[in-house]
């Protein structure tokens, strides 16, 4: 079971380090892995979180320690890996 974290202050690891195949706003086409989302802001914070136009792979991310980590570092880290072991 994955344990239920909150998200890190200043991460955004999870909106830059996975690839998004649906289209998102700023992003018609999708994003490709460890590029950093356009609904990213300054603060790393997601423009559109609880939003109807987030797309629904970021909703389906839930903060937990196996994805996160100890660090911001660690989760670019664990979340490219789970990138590339579920690439097609």
């Amino acid at each position: 079971m994955r344990d239920c974290l909150s998200c890190r202050d200043g991460c955004g690891a999870c909106c830059i380090a996975p690839s998004i195949t649906s289209a998102l706003p700023g992003m018609p086409h999708g994003k490709p892995a460890g590029v950093p989302c356009a609904q990213l802001d300054a603060d790393m914070r997601c423009r559109v979180f609880g939003r109807p136009e987030r797309p629904g792979f970021c909703g389906s991310l839930r903060p937990a320690a196996d994805m996160c980590g100890g660090s911001r570092a660690e989760a670019m880290s664990l979340l490219a890996a789970l990138e590339r072991a579920t690439r097609p």
